[in-house]
């Protein structure tokens, strides 16, 4: 185990190359009350490696609470919610993920490209797409589950984009990812939206990507999933509700890594999912049955920014908005209200992990019944005076502020 003063320079080197240290002020969200006795939840098991026709379960425990992984003691929740609205202001942050795909604005589709109008025209494009390719989708709904497995460069991605009101609907929840980004490079999805199927945006081993401006709601478990050492990838502006529908302890909004009971699957050799340095920024999540955003250990190096979590009605099957395991994390700038329990927790799942991890001018109304910041057996973190919530009962944190 490094020190403290070296898991220091990781999340100062994390600031130099993703993100600017500089404390943001982030105005508190308005209390809301709630009340719930649920648990954090660690997944782990994968549910299976064919996405379009059977039960995922990537998703067991490992100690923070047990989890039913069998699909025929489930309830499938068939109603549809309305579609979120996104958030009013716009999001931007002048920051890269190593890539230079991020900028201080969100991303345009270019001019030209062909537009498709069905899910077989849909399915043909992604299949054809090659270096500088643009496909955009006509208004409508594309019912299926699809595949992006060719690789963009840096000079020219692969733009899929669309209205909110061109909808892929991933059908039925029980099994199947709407949206699948399998060994891609440098793709750009942007500003569509998603609903159904067992998980709404799922990337593989992918690196350089960017998911901005999506609406993902009404899926079964978790929205959008960044894992096989998935890489240098944006997922800002996008807005999540409604997740968890198969089962509530898998209903993350955006889940980073693997639990380390699925290394063999998702990791390099049996070791860990080394997804790493991507940028979660400015993304409004609501209404997720597990936490907003779960960061697994084996992950290194990444920035969570700007972030608004919304856990009224939701959270039945975690205790705070954000649950971190990974290494050398920047944690800034992000605000909540209503969690069961604490805002953030850090967790040392495994040896090594759950270090090194900075939180700055991140505010909230926790409305539960513990910390804002709670780090869970976990010292080796850094957690700054800027942070400030209401409605937390133990404090802003159980560690001195620096």
């Amino acid at each position: 185990m490094r020190r403290a003063s070296g898991r220091f320079a990781g999340a100062l080197a994390a600031c130099t190359v993703l993100a600017d240290c500089t404390a943001t002020a982030v105005t508190s969200p308005s209390t809301e009350s709630r009340s719930s006795t649920a648990n954090s939840t660690e997944r782990s098991a994968d549910r299976t490696t064919s996405p379009a026709h059977t039960i995922d379960t990537d998703q067991t425990t490992d100690t923070d609470q047990t989890t039913d992984t069998d699909p025929s003691t489930r309830t499938q929740q068939t109603s549809r919610s309305k579609k979120p609205r996104a958030p009013q202001s716009p999001v931007g942050d002048p920051e890269a993920a190593g890539s230079g795909a991020a900028s201080d604005v969100l991303l345009e589709c270019p001019s030209g490209g062909s537009t498709v109008h069905t899910a077989d025209e849909l399915t043909a494009a992604l299949a054809r797409a090659r270096p500088g390719t643009v496909i955009r989708l006509a208004d409508g709904t594309y019912s299926g589950h699809f595949v992006a497995a060719t690789k963009g460069t840096a000079e020219q991605p692969i733009w899929l984009c669309g209205s909110s009101d061109a909808v892929l609907d991933g059908g039925d929840i029980q099994s199947g990812y709407t949206f699948h980004l399998d060994h891609a490079e440098n793709w750009h999805l942007v500003g569509f939206s998603l609903h159904g199927g067992q998980k709404g945006v799922v990337a593989d081993g992918a690196s350089q990507c960017v998911i901005q401006g999506l609406t993902v709601f009404d899926i079964g478990d978790e929205a959008i999933h960044l894992r096989s050492a998935t890489s240098k990838c944006v997922v800002r502006g996008n807005t999540i509700a409604s997740t968890g529908h198969l089962d509530k302890k898998f209903g993350e909004g955006i889940y980073i890594g693997s639990a380390r009971s699925n290394w063999s699957k998702y990791g390099a050799d049996g070791g860990p999912d080394r997804s790493d340095h991507n940028l979660i920024i400015g993304n409004h999540i609501s209404a997720t049955t597990a936490e907003a955003v779960d960061i697994k250990e084996g992950t290194t190096g990444g920035v969570l920014r700007h972030n608004t979590f919304d856990g009224a009605g939701g959270l039945t099957g975690a205790d705070s908005w954000v649950d971190v395991k990974g290494n050398d994390w920047l944690i800034q700038g992000n605000s909540g209200v209503g969690s069961p329990t604490d805002g953030f927790q850090v967790h040392t799942i495994l040896d090594g992990w759950g270090q090194g991890n900075v939180f700055r001018a991140n505010t909230g109304a926790v409305n539960g019944t513990g910390y804002g910041i709670n780090l869970a057996g976990a010292p080796d973190n850094f957690v700054y005076c800027s942070n400030t919530f209401t409605d937390a009962p133990k404090g802003n944190s159980n560690t001195p502020c620096r």
